[in-house]
């Protein structure tokens, strides 16, 4: 067997040698779809398939509340409170141990220029609880979280890298993070990536104010399963304890339950969905790529049925002159894998460009060792899948059948083998029509998104982000003094109309808020309903350009020795207050002392996304009366250039304070649909890819019965056929099976429509809209497929067909 393969295989290597042509053009087939499978299965195989990169990682879990619906409709999970966390790690026995996680900004200064850094405060046994090892030095333990005084910090790989040079010294140094010393005492290697987008990590100073905090819930929580404990019992252990919990604190715990979710699918929960659909599009491609293929070599080797008939009457079996045809497609196959190998690495970095900030693990993408064999095994089922039709149709015929035929152009030798190229042209525009239905509802979708009201004017507004250290403004007066004269600085600049700060700008991130309404029966904080809260400062919804409903915005009366008073939405107004004025109503909330008064109504914003398509119910309160710490400006200017002057007037005022995310409100509303476009670009390009292949698959089909029914086109002609007649019998040959596979194709896409119901917006699985308009695009692709061989057709000379043959 292995002897006769080696033989197939060098004789399979000369045959496609001598038909550079058809060799090249196969391989460029294939590469395209083994390429397009090899880069998605790429990410696919970093971000949902590898192993978490920690000693036995299926132990991790991540551990949320669960809201009460009546305050968090639709919402499954939630960050969890400091107190809460501290009971489930002194009452649950299903854990080895249990780590809480809180982001908080650092200024790294000492340098040359500051630097915004993302921190994780950590408890004390998180690296315990992933098992994870520091490169350098040691991390944090129970009984020692500062050295001689000072705050201790382990520093993630890259920051090592890209800050400190990867210096091996830097374990014992101090650095300054917002005006305050802190000792490096560990370096991570690169695998550590939790939380992901986490810069270093300093330990977790409880306060006791934070010890007894259960209704602000803004920390994330990891847990490790001790050895034999089912994921099914941790969460029984942990439902029970939050019943526990809410009967002993209904006031703050009443509806909130806890939910266990394995670490590694926690992590990769958003994305699944859409890696997925694309892996299940590629595969598409590459089916479509095997069709044609199999058609241009079922067409190559009908002129070889008289040999493939001597070797069988010479005593080949079926099988071995199966094997010999199967040999040059495989060798194609794995010649498409090595080009597509190649053509994957550029795709690869396309992705993780597009999705650099949206595609959790994204460092874990690579071609490794599982996606090269992944590409060798789909190289070699590829060239058995071309192969295995031509191969099983070509040697089924009887033997004096086979030694008869002649050339392709023998005369009443019939279309053997148009019966199976026909179903293979079926197939390719089935297919194609279900790639070409999924990219359309996705470009709609995109299409509806991006003309969505978000409720604020996205377009000439500057922004940047800033974090003020606590160390440096601790005190209230201090944070609105700052944000106060910043503001007035960057309002002065020529070419501001208005100037602006808030704690999120819209899409960017919320808080919510519990709200309890005066004059009405007041249910625990745990029941109360939540609303998206922003505290906002300056012109801010001049600078947006957010309408004034009802009532009047803040003004400078409005200080922190003024009465308290707040501004709500639209929606928040008829949600509270149904068919009455919400003007002069008073509300209060958990997080703030006594009762606010509604001065104002403005119009709703979109600010959990664009495509929620539930208003949002929003109050905002003065940064007068709550001072801002995280500012976002917001600076309507014609003039790009203000930017530049705005981040100058920050350091006049703060030289240590570093300036971020310096852009465009319209960007950060673009950059919102980054997965969405996406999905989008990537559907779209492999269901183009797939209407190219199927309009070649088509035309090539076609373009072989013409040169088989050359003599009969001939005789018609010569008999007094017109050329109109012969274009019109062969489009309709090639129509037929085209038409056909359109109509299986609408039946499937039809079928698999509820896959994407979760990735589109504003348009039916179903809209007739679009499948309409994909039917009319394919039905012409196919005939102007179809024109090509049959205007070849047409002009077919009489003379010249009957002398050739």
């Amino acid at each position: 067997m292995g002897s006769t393969l080696f033989q197939d295989l060098r004789r399979a290597l000369r045959t496609l040698a001598k038909s550079p042509g058809f060799t090249a053009a196969a391989v460029a087939v294939l590469a395209l779809g083994i390429g397009a499978n090899t880069a998605i299965f790429s990410v696919v195989n970093g971000v949902l398939l590898q192993r978490l990169p920690y000693p036995d990682p299926g132990r991790l879990v991540r551990v949320w509340h669960t809201p009460p619906q009546s305050g968090f409709p639709g919402l499954r999970t939630f960050a969890v409170s400091p107190a809460n966390f501290l009971d489930w790690q002194s009452q649950s026995r299903s854990f080895e141990g249990m780590a809480i996680i809180r982001f908080t900004p650092l200024n790294l200064t000492g340098g040359a220029s500051p630097e915004a850094l993302q921190a994780a405060q950590v408890s004390s046994d998180f690296f315990s609880v992933l098992r994870a090892r520091p490169l350098l030095g040691r991390t944090f333990d129970r009984t020692q979280t500062e050295a001689d005084g000072l705050a201790t910090t382990v520093l993630s790989h890259a920051l090592w890298k890209t800050r400190f040079g990867g210096d091996p010294g830097i374990v014992g140094r101090d650095i300054r993070l917002d005006d305050r010393l802190y000792r490096v005492v560990g370096v991570m290697g690169p695998e550590v990536r939790i939380p992901d987008a986490a810069q270093l990590w300093v330990p977790y100073d409880w306060t006791p104010q934070q010890r007894a905090m259960r209704s602000n819930h803004n920390c994330l929580v990891i847990a490790r399963l001790k050895p034999g404990v089912a994921l099914a019992a941790a969460q029984t252990e942990m439902s029970v304890i939050s019943d526990r919990l809410a009967r002993q604190y209904p006031e703050d715990d009443s509806g909130w339950g806890a939910t266990v979710v394995p670490l590694r699918e926690d992590l990769v929960v958003d994305v699944r969905p859409i890696l997925l659909v694309l892996l299940g599009a590629v595969a598409f491609v590459l089916l479509i790529a095997c069709a044609n293929i199999a058609n241009l070599v079922l067409a190559r080797t009908l002129g070889r049925r008289r040999e493939l008939a001597l070797r069988s009457a010479l005593g080949a079996s079926r099988a071995r002159l199966i094997q010999q045809l199967l040999a040059e497609t495989i060798l194609l196959g794995l010649a498409g894998g090595a080009l597509g190998l190649f053509l994957a690495r550029f795709g690869v970095d396309a992705i993780l460009a597009f999705l650099a900030d949206d595609l959790p693990r994204s460092a874990e993408v690579s071609l490794d060792g599982r996606v090269l064999a992944f590409t060798f095994a789909v190289s070699v089922l590829t060239g058995v899948l071309a192969g295995i039709v031509p191969a099983w149709r070509l040697t089924r015929g009887d033997v004096a059948g086979g030694l008869r035929a002649g050339s392709e152009r023998a005369i009443g030798g019939g279309d053997p083998g148009g019966r199976t190229r026909g179903l293979l042209v079926v197939s390719e525009v089935a297919l194609s029509l279900v790639l070409l239905v999924g990219a359309g509802l996705m470009v709609r979708s995109l299409w509806h998104l991006q003309r969505v009201d978000p409720g604020f004017d996205s377009r000439d507004v500057v922004t940047m982000h800033l974090d003020l250290p606590k160390s440096k403004y601790s005190e209230p007066e201090r944070q609105h003094a700052f944000v106060a004269q910043l503001l007035e600085r960057t309002r002065a600049l020529p070419g501001v109309e208005a100037a602006g700060a808030v704690n999120d700008l819209p899409l960017t991130g919320t808080q919510n808020w519990p709200v309890a309404i005066e004059g009405r029966p007041e249910p625990p904080v745990s029941e109360q309903p939540n609303v998206v809260t922003s505290v906002v400062g300056g012109d801010y919804f001049r600078a947006l350009r957010i309408r004034l409903v009802d009532g009047r915005l803040f003004s400078p009366a409005d200080s922190a020795n003024a009465p308290a008073v707040i501004l709500i939405s639209e929606s928040m107004a008829k949600r509270f207050w149904p068919g009455e004025s919400a003007l002069h109503k008073r509300l209060a909330t958990a997080f703030l002392p006594g009762s606010r008064e509604v001065v104002g109504i403005v119009g709703d914003l979109k600010s959990n996304g664009l495509e929620v398509s539930d208003p949002v119910s929003q109050m905002y309160i003065p940064e007068t009366q709550y001072p801002l710490r995280g500012v976002d400006l917001a600076i309507r200017t014609k003039s790009p250039a203000v930017a530049a002057a705005v981040v100058s007037a920050v350091h006049a005022l703060d030289p240590d304070l570093p300036v971020l995310r310096v852009g465009t409100l319209e960007k950060i509303r673009t950059g919102s649909l980054a997965r969405q476009r996406f999905g989008m670009v990537v559907l779209a390009g492999f269901a183009g890819l797939a209407l190219l292949l199927a309009a070649v698959g088509i035309a090539s089909v076609l373009s072989y019965a013409v040169r088989r029914r050359r003599r009969e086109i001939g005789i018609r002609l010569a008999l007094g056929a017109r050329a109109s007649d012969v274009l019109r019998m062969v489009v309709l040959q090639g129509m037929r099976p085209a038409l056909v596979g359109m109509a299986v194709g609408l039946a499937a896409a039809l079928a698999l429509g509820r896959v994407l119901s979760s990735l589109i917006f504003g348009v039916r699985a179903t809209d007739p809209g679009t499948f309409a308009a994909v039917a009319v695009l394919l039905a012409a692709v196919a005939l102007a497929a179809c024109l090509i061989p049959a205007r070849r057709a047409a002009r077919v000379s009489p003379t010249t067909a009957l002398r050739d043959e």
